[in-house]
C-alpha cells in the first residue's frame, strides 16, 4: 500500500440540519449532494446576496445549474464545502 493515501473522513449532514442554517449570519446550502457554508460569500456573489438567500437552508442544485455557472465558479465551491448529505437524503423532499 505504499504511496496510497488514506481515505479522507467525510462529515455527513441531514437536510434537517442544513435547514437550520438559513440566515445572513449563518447560510448553508446543498449542491449536488455536498453541503456548503456560504456565509462569508454572500456579499461577494456576482449575482447579489438576494439570489443566494433564496436558496439557503435547502438543496440549491437546481437553481445553481439553471444559472449556468462557469467552471471557475464550480471550482470555487470547494473552499466552502463542509461535507456531504447523508446518502439516503440525496434527492429527498425538502424539510
Amino acid at each position: 500500500m505504499a504511496g496510497k493515501r488514506p481515505a479522507a473522513k467525510v462529515t455527513y449532514y441531514r437536510l434537517e440540519e442544513v435547514a437550520k442554517h438559513n440566515s445572513k449570519k449563518d447560510a448553508w446550502l446543498v449542491i449536488h449532494g455536498r453541503v456548503y457554508n456560504i456565509t462569508g460569500f454572500l456579499g461577494e456573489h456576482p449575482g447579489g446576496e438576494k439570489v443566494l438567500m433564496e436558496q439557503v437552508g435547502r438543496d440549491a442544485t437546481q437553481g445553481f445549474e439553471a444559472a449556468g455557472h462557469s467552471a471557475d465558479a464550480r471550482e470555487m465551491l470547494a473552499q466552502f464545502c463542509l461535507g456531504e448529505l447523508q446518502p439516503g437524503e440525496r434527492g429527498a423532499p425538502q424539510p
